[in-house]
């Protein structure tokens, strides 16, 4: 759920995050109104777009909002937009993978390279009108690419994830020291702002849904979420000031099985995720065409 506030950027307000309502687990995110200034602003944005060309508005007392829906929705599947948006996931790509610092906390070291990795899928999602989902995106992307055969570019994708090896015991046994670290870190308190993602509302989801992946044999796509869930609780431990040097050693085990262990393996695997940009803008043209002839 989005919230959009006649503010500043700056301005908003925090952000609720996960929490259950009525049985019901929301998650509410907020935005400035500045970013809703007209409806190609949206249908470039991949984000944006992806929320807004759907139906369910909540509330809108002046109306704003649903007129933007409706020509975002009316415009959504154009070639120009699609491409547009594609470009923007492209971009996206590059902004996260030059900003690797390798001075940075080794959480946020892992973050930047994982995300900027992970972004690549959006790119072929967008393409093909796909929900660009964050924790289920390699698990998206591979029906994707299925249903457009082809899969032998999933392979790539998790091989430069550093996942296409792994085997279902070896993501077993690091969604187990994620559950350590996810019940220290569930305990600490901290202003920390994916501190929603890490509460017994949420346990579940980062880490059953975890286990139920790997049962499905997705144990390869689901190691995304599993690094990325591991350094928010890093993150959230150093924030409240609780040790997180009994949770390094698996974490360490973890970025070394990716091929990911130092901040050296994660500049040259970034740098061949961008080597690889214009084939994968390739692949994505492939997509889109095909997906433009759906009925």
């Amino acid at each position: 759920m989005m919230v959009a506030v006649d503010a500043k950027p700056s301005s908003l307000p925090p952000a609720p995050g996960k929490f259950r309502y009525d049985g019901v687990l929301l998650e509410v995110s907020m935005m400035s109104t500045n970013e809703l200034t007209s409806a190609e602003s949206v249908l470039s944005d991949y984000h944006l777009a992806a929320n807004l060309h759907l139906p369910g508005i909540l509330a809108d007392p002046t109306g704003r909002l649903t007129a933007l829906h409706a020509e975002t929705a009316d415009r959504f599947a154009e070639q120009h937009w699609v491409t547009a948006r594609c470009a923007d996931a492209m971009n996206r790509v590059h902004a996260w993978l030059s900003r690797m610092d390798p001075a940075a906390p080794l959480a946020e070291q892992v973050t930047t390279w994982l995300f900027g990795t992970g972004v690549t899928t959006h790119v072929l999602l967008v393409a093909g009108l796909r929900n660009p989902t964050v924790r289920r995106r390699y698990i998206a992307v591979r029906e994707l690419l299925r249903d457009n055969e082809k899969l032998d570019y999933h392979e790539h994708l998790l091989h430069r994830l550093g996942a296409a090896h792994l085997s279902p015991s070896q993501v077993s046994d690091h969604v187990d020291a994620l559950e350590t670290v996810f019940d220290a870190a569930m305990s600490a308190t901290a202003n920390y702002r994916f501190s929603s993602d890490i509460t017994e509302t949420v346990r579940p989801i980062a880490i059953d849904g975890s286990r139920n992946s790997i049962a499905a044999g997705l144990h390869r796509e689901t190691i995304f979420w599993t690094v990325a869930t591991y350094c928010r609780c890093l993150t959230k431990l150093t924030l409240a000031g609780k040790p997180t040097e009994p949770y390094l050693t698996p974490f360490h085990t973890l970025l070394a099985d990716l091929g990911a262990l130092t901040a050296e393996d994660r500049r040259e695997k970034a740098d061949r995720v961008l080597a690889d940009l214009p084939g994968l803008w390739e692949i994505s043209l492939a997509v889109s065409e095909n997906t433009s002839h759906l009925p």
